[in-house]
């Protein structure tokens, strides 16, 4: 799962489009209109998003609309403030050893 996540949050492109989902859904071309990029590119960085659950994707007639995944991002937020909260322990750890 994490892999995904950071390989999708490591493309400047990708961030953009997840920020432009913080204001409401959006269809593809909505969002493909904000980038200079070619159609099939656009779809590349969509699917990279979907793979990694950070958006979700439902289709109404012709349009496709993406919306922000806020569960997978608040997941995220979880895992990375257990993960520096042992960094910090065995920090603490590390220099009680030393002494």
């Amino acid at each position: 799962m994490f892999d995904d996540l950071f390989k999708a949050l490591s493309d400047p492109t990708r961030r953009s489009i997840l920020k432009m989902l913080r204001r409401g859904d959006m269809t593809a071309g909505e969002i493909a209109k904000q980038f200079d990029i070619t159609k099939p590119s656009m779809s590349h960085h969509l699917n990279v998003l979907k793979q990694a659950g950070l958006v979700l994707s439902d289709r109404n007639g012709q349009h496709i609309y993406y919306s922000l995944n806020t569960t997978v991002l608040q997941d995220v937020m979880v895992w990375l403030m257990k993960f520096t909260q042992n960094q910090e322990r065995d920090d603490e750890s590390g220099e009680q050893r030393k002494k």
